[in-house]
């Protein structure tokens, strides 16, 4: 069975100040997540599901519909504060979303297959896909699940500060943890993180997290579960997040399965900062030139 393709793409963005999910930066007016889709169907994903807020609809189904029509079938997801609730819905004073976690719970309904899970404003790469497929077919199941890990010097930004969860993995390669450091950037070849944690330098080919993960169907109940006991537990902080690496970190640790850590020779870019449209564009351009992609992703030839 072929597997899926998840989009998180219902935030907002408040960094970079709009909706940078649906803003073109290829040479034919492509967004970011387009050349995803691209890399998931030549490396044989069949389904793509956005998951996006009810009031995103329209403005995906415009820009997406006509372009991946016959290409792959596509899903509508909405992440909603009372989607996935048990005991009611979301108390008043919540307005935040709840997490990435909660985003893939979402999409429980719609795939019933092994899945990837990415970030819609995120450049992953065609070797990175190609790795996600070859696990979901052939490696994925409800004991193993996967993260595709990039090299922390290939996901910097020249115009400040990241923050990335650097994977620690065990003898075999499995992961172990995803810590979490802030303010990290590179300073004279040296990859320095000013948020007060040790170490303060951290190796330059250290593994990290870019959200890319593979998954069996089995995730859904169990995140399900844990999403319960989340919101049961956040009652009076409603800007608590349910994140990936909750579940995943729980996955792991209680003894359900392992997560190798799948290093790719993809270069990671993105848009963090407005400044780094620029970059992003030029990146794009070069790999139109080198023939990664054609000038126009959707044409017919």
């Amino acid at each position: 069975m072929q597997p899926t393709l998840v989009i998180l793409a219902a935030g907002m963005a408040s960094r970079y100040g709009s909706l940078k999910q649906i803003q073109s930066f290829g040479p034919s007016g492509e967004t970011i997540m387009e050349y995803s889709i691209y890399d998931a169907i030549r490396a044989g994903f069949g389904k793509v599901v956005f998951i996006i807020r009810k009031d995103f609809e329209a403005d995906f189904r415009e820009k997406f519909g006509s372009k991946l029509e016959g290409k792959i079938k596509v899903e509508y997801v909405f992440q909603d504060l009372n989607a996935n609730l048990k005991n009611g819905p979301a108390p008043a004073e919540r307005t935040k979303p709840w997490g990435t976690a909660h985003a893939v719970l979402c999409a429980k309904e719609v795939v019933k297959e092994n899945f990837a899970v990415i970030n819609a404003d995120d450049f992953y790469g065609r070797d990175a896909f190609q790795r996600a497929a070859d696990f979901c077919k052939n490696g994925c199941n409800e004991k193993t699940y996967c993260i595709i890990g990039y090299e922390l010097l290939k996901t910097l930004s020249d115009h400040g500060t990241v923050n990335r969860g650097v994977c620690e993995v065990d003898a075999n390669g499995n992961l172990t943890a995803i810590a979490e450091r802030l303010n990290i950037s590179n300073q004279q070849g040296k990859i320095i993180c000013d948020d007060n944690q040790q170490p303060r330098e951290i190796p330059i080919d250290s593994s990290v997290s870019m959200n890319f993960w593979c998954f069996h169907p089995s995730v859904f109940a169990i995140s399900q579960q844990m999403f319960d006991d989340f919101v049961e537990e956040n009652k009076g902080n409603p800007k608590a997040e349910f994140f990936i690496p909750i579940v995943a970190d729980h996955f792991t640790k209680s003894g359900m399965g392992v997560i190798p850590v799948i290093p790719t020779s993809s270069s990671w870019f993105g848009v963090t900062y407005k400044e780094d449209a620029p970059s992003v564009q030029a990146a794009l351009d070069k790999l139109v030139a080198e023939g990664e992609y054609p000038s126009a992703l959707w044409e017919k030839r």
